[in-house]
């Protein structure tokens, strides 16, 4: 809880001076199954860095804030986290 991320590296956490964070906690990165509309090319969703992630301003949470990713609480996230293995299709509608 309270890591914070960058270039999908763990750069601190929350705690140490970097409240606010745009992406924090964990990062599940999504990859697109449609050719020509979130796969391959300029569309691409796994190349365009994607994710469900955490965010430092929990306040934002429910409306649109961050650069196409879908951001959630930690209390939301972490559970997520580890019942999700990789691979795993994600339906977001």
């Amino acid at each position: 809880m309270g890591a914070v991320f960058k270039n999908r590296e763990m750069i601190g956490y929350t705690w140490k001076g970097t409240l606010g964070a745009a992406i924090t906690h964990r990062i599940l990165w999504l990859e697109g199954l449609e050719p020509g509309f979130n796969r391959g090319g300029n569309v691409d969703t796994f190349e365009r860095y994607i994710y469900l992630h955490g965010t430092g301003d929990e306040l934002t949470l429910g409306r649109p804030a961050s650069r196409g990713c879908i951001h959630l609480s930690g209390a939301e996230l972490l559970p997520l986290y580890d019942l999700v293995p990789c691979g795993t299709l994600v339906w977001i509608g």
